[in-house]
């Protein structure tokens, strides 16, 4: 029975990995991130495993890639005129976005930390701000999970959700490219989201999400100030990803120097894949074990905020933009 068990576990081992190759040739020609990251989801919850060694370190490296050669398409004056136009309007949906939060998890009477967690996450970019702020503020790991799990939740359903309410309230692109970059947690699911629904989408969200990402600075640092005890024990530094500044300087390239169309032709396709490639591994990381932490008053206090802020940002949008 133990040789029979044993064997089967390294079945499993082998056939994620060779699932997993079989399937993203297929997916990148395709191009829908969406569909990406349902069928990753799909191998892994069906083995049970994270198929793909290391997935969520390959994605992130296949997100980040993607969105620097997307900068190459960029004028750096338009990267800056819509970082300098809707500054006050992230600040307002971050600051804002933390302040309901707040109030709503004491309404519920949700625990504190798990509760910092999520609005913080809700805020500002999700899974990056949890796994940032988790040891400054002594989450334990299974607090860290759940959270984590309740984002990942949430960003399938906007992964999918989105695209299909802009299409029915017939959104311009720069408007579903704002609107995605502010209500969706994590920078893969924004971009992602925001390709979903057209070229010119994907460039405003993905500057747009990047300066959101930027706040999350002043918040560890804060953090890390009311928790002087902890941060006295040596609380991680914090500094801009290195992404964000290859990001700027492949805009600045395309903004000062004359690519041929080629090359930027190459980099989108390549950026899109890339993308593709990093939802299907975000997908991978879905096990059954995710899905039984997502539960209890933080469960309920992840979704009635974003649940409440999504809607509002969009009507603010629909109504001052």
């Amino acid at each position: 029975m133990g040789q029979e068990t044993g064997s089967i576990r390294t079945s499993a081992t082998h056939l994620g990995p060779l699932l997993s190759a079989i399937a993203i040739g297929p997916l990148i020609l395709l191009g829908n991130p969406a569909v990406a990251l349902l069928v990753g989801g799909i191998i892994a919850l069906a083995l049970n495993r994270v198929p793909v060694p290391r997935a969520g370190l390959m994605s992130k490296y296949c997100l980040q890639t993607a969105i620097v050669l997307l900068g190459f398409k960029l004028n750096l004056e338009t990267v800056w005129q819509l970082s300098a136009t809707y500054t006050w309007g992230v600040a307002l949906y971050v600051l804002g976005t933390l302040g309901v939060g707040y109030l709503l998890s004491r309404l519920i009477r949700a625990d504190k930390i798990p509760s910092a967690l999520v609005v913080s996450g809700t805020a500002i970019c999700g899974g990056t701000t949890i796994a940032t702020l988790s040891p400054v503020i002594g989450a334990r790991p299974h607090e860290t999970a759940v959270t984590l799990s309740l984002v990942f939740l949430l960003n399938v359903v906007a992964l999918f959700a989105f695209p299909l309410i802009g299409h029915a309230l017939d959104l311009s692109e720069l408007e579903f490219g704002l609107w995605s970059a502010l209500a969706i947690h994590d920078t893969s699911s924004v971009v992602a989201t925001a390709a979903i629904y057209g070229e010119e989408a994907a460039e405003v969200a993905t500057t747009i999400k990047l300066g959101r990402t930027l706040w999350l600075i002043p918040l560890v640092l804060l953090a890390s100030v009311l928790m002087s005890s902890r941060a006295e024990a040596g609380s991680p530094r914090v500094r801009v990803p290195g992404f964000i500044l290859a990001f700027v300087a492949a805009a600045t390239v395309g903004t000062f120097v004359e690519l041929p169309d080629t090359l930027t032709r190459g980099a989108s396709i390549l950026s899109r894949s890339l993308l593709v490639a990093a939802l299907f591994l975000v997908g991978c990381e879905l096990t059954r074990a995710t899905l039984k932490e997502i539960r209890g008053r933080t469960f309920w206090l992840g979704i009635s905020l974003w649940l409440m802020v999504a809607p509002l940002t969009l009507l603010a949008i629909l109504r001052f933009h």
